[in-house]
């Protein structure tokens, strides 16, 4: 019996460990009173047990919704993209706040056409 109870125990144990890749992210954001010239480069990143946090500011239509941004990965690599603004329209500068979760752990992250390699602190 004990025995039985051991193998479906590391069975178990076993199935638990055989993970799917996948990313997943939340995304909030808030319109600025700027123009889009006055966004700011700065980028930040931190890193906690459940993924990481990007705060950064970007330019982006003025009917910006949440669901104009896509999450996908590609090797080691986090890629998101934003809908752009239409050119000959003026966009809205905003804050943005995306976290990031994702298996197997990624290197980089691309947003847009901008990466960014992520070094994990101690």
């Amino acid at each position: 019996m004990k025995f039985t109870s051991l193998i479906l125990v590391v069975a178990v144990l076993l199935a638990a460990c055989d993970r799917k890749p996948f990313v997943e992210h939340k995304l909030k954001f808030e319109k600025m009173n700027a123009s889009c010239e006055k966004v700011s480069a700065a980028f930040r990143m931190t890193s906690n047990f459940g993924g990481e946090r990007f705060e950064f500011e970007k330019c982006l239509p003025a009917d910006f919704t949440k669901k104009q941004v896509t999450a996908s990965r590609q090797g080691d690599t986090v890629l998101i993209r934003f809908r752009q603004p239409d050119p000959g329209k003026a966009g809205d500068a905003y804050t943005i706040t995306l976290d990031i979760d994702s298996y197997p752990k990624y290197k980089y992250i691309t947003i847009d056409n901008d990466t960014y390699a992520i070094i994990p602190s101690n």
